[in-house]
C-alpha cells in the first residue's frame, strides 16, 4: 500500500489536492481518497509531500 498526494486541475474552479493511497488486487490497481487538503496552503500540502516520500 502506498500513500500519494494527487493535485487534480479543475477546469472553471481552483484545483482539487487530495491525499489518497492505492494497493493492488490482482491485476487491479485500487485508490481510495483519504483527506482532501484543498483548503490547505500550498507550502503546507508541499511539506506534506516531503514527509511521505522520507524526506
Amino acid at each position: 500500500m502506498s500513500y500519494d498526494i494527487e493535485v487534480v486541475s479543475n477546469r472553471n474552479y481552483r484545483s482539487t489536492t487530495l491525499l489518497g493511497k492505492s494497493w493492488r488486487e490482482g491485476k487491479k490497481v485500487k485508490r481510495k481518497t483519504i483527506a482532501n487538503w484543498s483548503d490547505f496552503h500550498l507550502s503546507v500540502v508541499e511539506g506534506f509531500k516531503a514527509a511521505i516520500k522520507g524526506e
